[in-house]
């Protein structure tokens, strides 16, 4: 007996790249380089993944037509690679002597 394939249940597939428009791509970059929360306190000051993260949520924004948000995210990724901003302290720590 053999069974046929319109016997099982369909599964979808996930789109292809050549699927999904330019703005799904950046979308789903934006939030695979999105800091987790569980991961703030290790990554805050890694100057690395937060040029991504401020990079990928510029270009996210650019190709929504909002380049006045862009632009800052834009300025936020250069300010962590040349070093001319740090993390702030975490507000939840308060100010230590």
């Amino acid at each position: 007996m053999t069974v046929s394939s319109s016997s099982t249940p369909r599964q979808t597939a996930s789109p292809t790249l050549e699927e999904l428009e330019t703005l799904q791509l950046a979308q789903a970059l934006a939030e695979r380089l999105a800091i987790p929360e569980r991961d703030w306190h290790r990554l805050k000051s890694n100057r690395s993944v937060r040029a991504q993260e401020q990079l990928a949520a510029a270009l996210v924004f650019l190709l929504n037509n909002h380049p006045e948000e862009a632009l800052p995210r834009l300025e936020y990724a250069v300010g962590w690679l040349n070093r001319s901003i740090s993390a702030p302290p975490c507000p939840q720590h308060g100010d230590r002597p």
